[in-house]
């Protein structure tokens, strides 16, 4: 029975507000961005070519631009290293953790935010980082519930594949680090212990393997360690 793969591509290096932990941020990839998303193009390349998969047609990539960006410019890569072409389509479930209402806000504007309303406590000190804390504010999530938000939409896109494919098939999702990671461990590839000091490399896939019952586990690609001064901003 044919094998499928996913590789779990986090976006490019892009024009990121600073200190601001809104990864809702709507500006495009930096020149660095732009070149690390074709070195990812080769990177899937090689493994595909390393390992005779065939690429399903479909990249599945974040709305924001950035993620969308990055998953033009893989395809544009992998055709121009004599792969088929590509069709990008952008999903708002790829998206990273959403803080809401507060939305491209700095750290020290968003704890104010918060102080300044009489019905909330204060966030507690490792907000940002903090798997099951949810901003008190409309529309936000925590990080576990994007990670569970983008893990179904991984699980159903698979599922779905799996009734299709003939031989071994690679999948592509652009996303964001944070999203994926814990992702991830809603699919049981890491352990939540392990979210905090992992986190993504730009444009560097994590390849996982998809099986008939349901089941994921890492076969390529490092996970990368996490600075732990970092405060999870990506």
């Amino acid at each position: 029975m044919a094998r499928l793969f996913a590789a779990l591509i986090r976006h490019g290096d892009y024009a990121q507000l600073a200190n601001t932990p809104s990864a809702h941020q709507p500006f495009p990839l930096t020149g660095e961005g732009r070149a690390q998303a074709y070195d990812a193009a080769r990177q899937v390349h090689d493994v595909l070519q390393q390992n005779a998969w065939s690429l399903i047609a479909s990249i599945d990539s974040s709305c924001l631009l950035r993620g969308w960006q990055t998953a033009q410019l893989i395809g544009d890569g992998l055709q121009s290293l004599g792969g088929s072409t590509t069709k990008v389509e952008s999903f708002d479930a790829l998206a990273e953790r959403s803080v809401g209402s507060a939305a491209n806000l700095s750290v020290e504007q968003i704890v104010e935010v918060i102080r300044q309303d009489p019905r909330y406590a204060d966030p507690p000190s490792d907000w940002k980082a903090n798997s099951r804390y949810r901003l008190p504010l409309p529309g936000a999530e925590s990080l576990l519930e994007a990670g569970e938000r983008v893990a179904a939409h991984m699980q159903e896109r698979m599922r779905q594949l799996r009734a299709e494919v003939e031989s071994d098939s690679l999948k592509l999702f652009v996303g964001h680090g944070a999203a994926f990671r814990h992702a991830a461990f809603r699919l049981g590839v890491l352990e939540f212990e392990q979210i905090g000091r992992l986190s993504m490399y730009h444009a560097r896939p994590v390849f996982l393997e998809y099986s008939d019952a349901g089941r994921w586990r890492h076969v390529l690609g490092e996970w990368k360690l996490r600075d732990p001064d970092n405060g999870c901003l990506d």
